[in-house]
């Protein structure tokens, strides 16, 4: 999912076998809440099906969740300034499972509205996270190699994102009988555990993964917001990653339509394998097209492309419907970095106030999907593609505004 960078990185450390322990410790971190993160993809038909909600009632999961991004990443990144990367990855880590632990008092009681909260303390924790983790991989080792190990964490965030759906698809969606809220409980309950491995791992180390320096809040940074380059990608962020967030949150739905693929619960989640891990795919292919490409004409070919998949999707029946969707995966592999990047150009050294704007432009994921929602209640499923149909002209618009380099 996207990057979030709020403290300055850290001193460089030596190119170690200790180094590159510590290099693949922090990479595990970008799977972990990338899976987090895609598993609510998940959980939006199950919750659907519970409480019999509306598709706009449902959304409310992706509400609760990127909501994180706007109300927390700025006192994340005094917390992290403040307690140094190790413990700051420590308290992300310990927010989050106290989010999943919540799941097991909103299962027993049934209630919609603490999964909603549970969900909000779980993104809160992620977000601390990102904040840490970003800067921080970026610092172990090298300069001359940064950008690896930040395209190797990226790729592993993309792990995350397709592996979980298939998974969670198996273990949340794919009981017999009629639907029950005791196995979201259990299901984060094991993963509230599998976080509090990974934090006491991480308070040992604590002391090797160094201190944060002063935090960049956004002191100035709406000022930014009269530059046309900064202002439109940050609108380019907000409607890309709503967009991304609200084809994967109805996916499942869509592919069980009889005028999609007509798949049962279980299969149509697993499918999801195919959106998430297309993007993973993408940002292999988009590494090497980035290098004879235009990054804004590539950006605008991509986001085009990722529109016309919606409306050919929404207008078709069966296989056509379901596999033109589930390819938008491929387009949106290089779009949140390359907006992030084209809409930074230029900026200098006010670079790092203009980023925390564009991370808080993330909080699309918590808009956009409660318009799919709300279209797709008023009318239909295939009518609400033309929610992140429009989302990416928008995109496509920054993308060519942006295809020469910045002054």
């Amino acid at each position: 999912m996207p990057p979030t960078t709020t403290p300055t990185a850290p001193r460089e450390t030596t190119g170690s076998g200790s180094g590159a322990g510590l290099v693949i410790l922090v990479v595990s971190l970008f799977f972990i809440w990338g899976g987090i993160t895609s598993l609510n993809d998940i959980l939006i038909p199950k919750l659907k099906g519970l409480f019999r909600l509306s598709y706009a009632e449902a959304m409310l999961v992706q509400f609760a969740f990127f909501t994180a991004y706007a109300v927390v990443s700025l006192p994340a990144g005094a917390i992290v300034a403040r307690l140094g990367y190790g413990r700051g990855i420590v308290a992300g880590l310990s927010v989050a499972a106290l989010g999943c632990l919540l799941f097991v008092p909103a299962a027993s009681t049934g209630t919609y509205a603490i999964f909603l909260a549970a969900l909000f303390i779980l993104a809160a924790g992620i977000t601390l996270l990102q904040v840490a983790a970003n800067p921080l991989i970026a610092g172990l080792g090298s300069a001359k190699t940064s950008h690896s190990r930040l395209t190797l964490a990226q790729a592993f965030n993309s792990l995350g994102t397709t592996v979980a759906p298939y998974i969670g698809a198996q273990l949340i969606l794919g009981q017999a009988g009629p639907p029950s809220p005791g196995i979201l409980g259990e299901s984060y309950l094991g993963l509230a555990a599998a976080l509090a491995a990974v934090a006491l791992v991480f308070w040992i180390v604590r002391r090797r993964l160094g201190e944060a320096d002063a935090a960049a809040g956004l002191s100035g940074a709406l000022g930014l917001l009269a530059r046309p380059r900064l202002a439109f990608g940050a609108a380019a962020i907000f409607v890309y990653v709503g967009a991304e967030v609200t084809i994967g949150s109805l996916m499942t739905n869509y592919l069980m339509l009889p005028s999609s693929l007509g798949y049962d619960q279980q299969t149509a989640g697993k499918h999801l394998i195919f959106y998430w891990g297309g993007a993973m795919v993408g940002r292999f292919v988009g590494a090497f097209l980035l290098r004879v490409v235009s990054p804004g004409k590539a950006l605008a070919g991509a986001a085009v492309g990722a529109g016309a998949l919606c409306l050919v999707s929404a207008c078709s029946h069966g296989a056509v419907a379901g596999w033109t969707l589930l390819a938008v995966g491929l387009m949106n592999a290089i779009m949140f970095p390359t907006i992030f990047s084209l809409a930074l150009e230029g900026l200098g050294p006010k670079t790092p106030q203009g980023s925390g704007l564009l991370c808080m432009a993330i909080v699309g994921g918590a808009v956009i999907p409660l318009l799919g929602g709300a279209v797709a209640d008023a009318a239909s499923l295939s009518m609400a593609l033309a929610v992140p149909a429009v989302c990416y002209a928008i995109v496509a618009g920054f993308g060519w505004s942006a295809r020469r380099p910045a002054a």
